[in-house]
């Protein structure tokens, strides 16, 4: 497996990501990172978190799954959040030496599937908060342009407090204890995207297993769906953590709330993410698995 970036990220690609908050990598993860952490993925799905639950289910029982943090109880995991490239990646786009692993999540849709991701942004649900974060969302299958995640850029930068959507509603199992937030009359309407996409300059790509979407957590993203009936959709997805980034317990509720997990670990409102808990890894440097 390639532990290092096998193509140097660009100064262009590096603006692209400061001005637009989201740029495509194309080839970086080889076809072992693919296996392993469709190994992973299969293993995640026999035994799902604490965390899952799914957030659609049809009459004819097409699902889209949702899970996350469960990197240390999946050695495939684990190993990827270690030795990959996206701690390259994400130092690279961040203009720094170290980033904090914040936690990864996975999204499974069967064949068919035509649900659409609501509209939003990732850090006004975190347990964290600041500009210097990192998406990095890896398909593990073939995925159309049509199909695929998309963002509105440069939002990231925009001033806005939106109400975003109460992931918690999408629960037609209804199972109990799932995080939920509650944002006030205080936070703006969120505006319709899909009335004006072109306005809006949504933009999303054809992507192939080993390509990646690299995002800030505060730029607007959804509106991915609509899968073929021959095509599923299987991602892998991990935040990266960079200097600015504090610990923030909101008031109106966070998803996924690590708020025990942070508690436990002595971390209070303000604190920068600790690295037993969170690791910090440096770029280009393998740590060994324990």
């Amino acid at each position: 497996m390639n532990r290092h970036l096998p193509i140097q990220i660009t100064t262009d690609q590096k603006q692209q990501f400061a001005r637009d908050g989201v740029v495509c990598l194309r080839g970086l993860f080889d076809d072992d990172w693919i296996t392993l952490l469709t190994a992973g993925l299969e293993r995640n799905l026999a035994d799902p978190g604490e965390r899952s639950r799914i957030w659609d289910r049809t009459d004819n029982n097409r699902t889209v799954f949702y899970d996350s943090d469960n990197w240390q109880r999946i050695p495939q995991y684990q190993q990827f959040v270690y030795e990959s490239p996206c701690v390259s990646i994400a130092t690279a786009l961040l203009n720094t030496d170290c980033v904090n692993f914040f936690f990864d999540a996975v999204f499974v849709r069967t064949p068919g599937v035509t649900f659409a991701t609501p509209w939003h942004q990732d850090e006004p649900y975190w347990t964290a908060k600041g500009l210097d974060t990192v998406s990095i969302w890896m398909p593990l299958v073939p995925v159309s342009k049509k199909s695929a995640l998309a963002f509105v850029p440069g939002s990231h930068l925009w001033p806005n407090h939106y109400r975003q959507r109460n992931f918690g509603d999408l629960n037609p199992d209804q199972q109990p204890d799932v995080d939920t937030v509650h944002f006030t009359d205080e936070w703006e309407p969120f505006p319709d995207i899909d009335a004006d996409r072109n306005g809006f300059g949504v933009t999303s790509w054809e992507m192939s297993p080993g390509d990646c979407v690299a995002f800030n957590g505060r730029i607007i993203h959804g509106g991915s769906g609509a899968l073929p009936p021959e095509r599923d959709l299987k991602v892998f997805n991990t935040q990266w953590m960079g200097d600015d980034v504090r610990v923030c317990f909101r008031s109106y509720g966070m998803d996924p709330d690590h708020t025990q997990k942070m508690h436990a670990a002595g971390l209070f409102h303000g604190d920068r993410l600790d690295d037993t808990v969170y690791p910090r890894l440096p770029a280009q440097q393998i740590n060994p698995i324990s």
